[in-house]
């Protein structure tokens, strides 16, 4: 099960609707391929190229959310923080739908409207592994077995089979929050951390062993195997917002805070936290980038009614303003070899992205397309430029959009789909990528049902 075709046994029912599947599954017997499959699956037809989706627990006890987006397709996955990932047993797992999104709930312990010593109630928790898919009524739903080998007979159990048909009430929907990276090569995507918590804008230390992020006006470190984020000490800057990032040794986090006055500003603090020193004297401002030599700060900044790119020395001093065209310029970052500022601008008629020399020379269009593209990351080896993708008629970059994050080849060479996702303001407004090159974090959000 995977690539373009799948080779499986399948027990199915017809559904319609939004369901939830449930189950507890194992493996009964050791060894075979690590890459064997116990499903938890909806397919749009019997056929063996399908677009699909499915819950899928590994025989290496990895448990992930697999998906065929178009028949013929190819299969991608996104890993979940259960099962091998977490180093526990998956126990009860879901395949639940809410209209055109999938997602894997796990079992969790809630007791929100508990009695005073009364035993917690296990109940099923979405875990973090979401992908909207748009499959057409009714699917096979039901149970699917493979053995990723056809020269072995592999048996698992299913437990506790329940195929609910989901109503749900008037309640708002709660949002969700899933920190995220998916490989470049693969497209595959891992589920590091996620909280119904606001999370926004993940930067990735300069040695791959952590994350940053805010959330609440605060800025936290996660580890880059996920666990409980610790929040750093920023002293009186407790409105910090998502325009946050490391100078070039990893040292100096660079915040943009409106704590005080009311308008953001820049400030740098050493990393294991104190207290911020202020480097604009002007509001509003929002860092984007650091000079690969750690002296000049690059970010956006509205001046007389105008958001246009502007550079400063880290050492302090006075603000050196670079475009200067009709409308938005935003999200400036400095390429790794320090020849070009990249940043995105609407001058085009549409949101594109734009380079430039460090002095605001020679300022040239790399993208032109039918989608709107924001916040533009180049890879630490100089190779790949990262952004957000919006639909065309979406002005802006609001919350909670249908996005993609694409990549462009700096060599030469269309730009290619990496992920599609629920986001938008959040999910990468400031560098993300691993030290490697070979990975990029981001936020994913989805709105869930009670």
């Amino acid at each position: 099960m995977w690539f373009t075709n799948d080779a499986c046994h399948f027990v199915w029912t017809r559904v319609s609707g939004n369901f939830s599947l449930q189950a507890a599954i194992e493996w009964l017997g050791a060894g075979g391929n690590p890459h064997k499959k116990a499903c938890l699956i909806a397919r749009q037809s019997l056929d063996p190229n399908a677009p699909y989706v499915d819950v899928a627990v590994h025989g290496d006890g990895l448990v992930s959310l697999q998906y065929r987006e178009l028949a013929g397709g190819p299969t991608r996955e996104i890993q979940a923080i259960v099962g091998q990932a977490s180093g526990q047993s998956p126990g009860r797992l879901a395949l639940e739908r809410q209209g055109d999104l999938f997602f894997i709930s796990t079992m969790a312990v809630s007791m929100p409207h508990a009695a005073a010593g009364a035993t917690p109630a296990p109940a099923l928790q979405p875990s973090g592994a979401f992908f909207r898919l748009h499959l057409t009524d009714p699917l096979y739903v039901g149970l699917a077995v493979c053995a990723h080998d056809d020269s072995r007979l592999e048996t698992a159990r299913f437990s506790r089979v329940e195929l609910a048909h989901n109503k749900f009430s008037n309640q708002k929907p709660f949002l969700h929050s899933t920190l995220e990276t998916v490989n470049i090569s693969s497209r595959d995507r891992r589920v590091i951390y996620h909280t119904r918590d606001h999370l926004e804008a993940p930067n990735w230390s300069r040695d791959g062993s952590f994350f940053l992020f805010n959330s609440s006006g605060h800025i936290y470190r996660l580890p880059v195997h996920g666990g409980k984020p610790v929040r750093i000490d920023t002293s009186f800057a407790e409105k910090c917002n998502n325009d946050h990032g490391l100078s070039p040794d990893g040292q100096i986090l660079a915040i943009s805070d409106q704590s005080r006055g009311g308008k953001s500003l820049i400030y740098l603090l050493p990393l294991a936290g104190g207290l911020p020193r202020r480097i604009t004297s002007f509001g509003p401002s929002y860092w984007h980038g650091w000079s690969p030599d750690g002296l000049t700060l690059a970010y956006c900044a509205e001046r007389n009614g105008e958001f246009d790119v502007f550079t400063i020395p880290v050492a302090g001093g006075d603000e050196t303003r670079l475009t200067f065209a009709k409308g938005l310029d935003d999200g400036p970052e400095y390429s790794p070899d320090g020849k070009f500022i990249y940043f995105n601008s609407e001058r085009s008629g549409t949101m594109q992205i734009w380079r430039m020399k460090p002095n605001g020379a020679d300022q040239e269009q790399v993208t032109s397309d039918e989608f709107n593209n924001w916040f533009p990351h180049p890879s630490p080896d100089g190779k790949w430029l990262a952004f957000l993708s919006y639909e065309k008629e979406v002005t802006g970059h609001p919350v909670n959009h249908p996005v993609r994050l694409r990549l462009l080849p700096l060599a030469g060479g269309p730009s290619q789909e990496l992920a599609k996702l629920f986001g938008g303001q959040g999910t990468i407004n400031v560098p993300s990528w691993s030290p490697d090159s070979r990975q990029l974090a981001f936020i994913s959000y989805e709105l869930i049902r009670p």
